[in-house]
């Protein structure tokens, strides 16, 4: 789990203040992962503000630790589209990247409040087996 609360991306602050111990702690968490799974809601017809920062300042020092490493995207939002949007966003900012990223099964939960019980698991069924699949090709990417 990372913690995306970090200050917005700034190349004047960069200059002055350097990297924010946020962003070089969550580019660290990528690095010592196997692989990655990014989970984000449809804000807008997008990712979140907050996700893209993050990518901004992960993006930002040397080294990128995306690059090569297996990536899987889901989404869950309120709408009926499942987040199609912010996967589709989100896979453009990660082109930058050049992560293993994979193609699916994807995972896009439509109306969330139906489909997590009240401690934040997923219960709807045919979206627990899409899921589980994705997170097998994750497991099975990471050791390839």
């Amino acid at each position: 789990m990372a913690d995306l609360d970090m200050p917005l991306y700034n190349g004047d602050v960069e200059d002055t203040e350097g990297i924010p111990e946020a962003a070089t702690r969550i580019k660290r968490q990528i690095e010592a992962a196997d692989a990655v799974a990014i989970s984000t809601p449809e804000y807008n017809q997008s990712i979140s503000g907050v996700l893209k920062n993050a990518l901004d300042w992960v993006s930002r020092g040397e080294g990128s630790p995306l690059r090569d490493k297996p990536v899987a995207i889901m989404s869950a939002t309120a709408g009926r589209a499942g987040g199609a949007r912010a996967q589709y966003a989100l896979r453009l900012a990660l082109n930058t990247f050049q992560p293993r990223l994979l193609t699916g099964p994807e995972v896009m939960v439509a109306h969330a409040q139906r489909e997590f019980d009240p401690e934040g698991r997923l219960v709807g069924e045919s979206y627990q087996k899409a899921l589980e699949a994705l997170v097998g090709k994750l497991a099975s990417e990471a050791v390839r």
